[in-house]
């Protein structure tokens, strides 16, 4: 038989590397339907570390700019989870109708307008 190979699998001892998003949105904060200090708010309250909320110590750190959020993890951290975050904070605000929540890049997201016909 063949041995088993994990492809997968980081070696014992290694070290897990920094992890860091964007989640951009020029478009929503220039038209202020968007405040990023209440949603960098809402993000330090829900994101989960080891099964709770509001348990991001060093781990993860946010930083806010004028139009952005950074989230850097030293710790396994989901890029699908901020979609996840991002679209409940649109939900709760009421802005799931007119907000998207698009990947511009490997470790970035937007968030941006549906198109519709008066748009274009």
């Amino acid at each position: 038989q063949r041995p088993l190979i994990y492809h997968n699998m980081a070696p014992k001892g290694s070290k897990s590397q920094k992890s860091s998003f964007v989640l951009k949105a020029p478009e929503p904060v220039r038209d202020s339907v968007l405040v990023m200090s209440s949603f960098e708010k809402y993000l330090l309250e829900r994101i989960k570390v080891d099964g709770k909320t509001g348990n991001l110590g060093e781990s993860v750190v946010l930083t806010r700019t004028d139009d952005s959020i950074t989230v850097t993890a030293s710790i396994p951290f989901s890029k699908r989870s901020l979609k996840y975050y991002a679209k409940k904070y649109l939900k709760s605000q009421g802005l799931e109708d007119a907000v998207r929540v698009t990947a511009s890049a490997k470790n970035e997201y937007l968030l941006s307008y549906y198109k519709t016909l008066a748009n274009e």
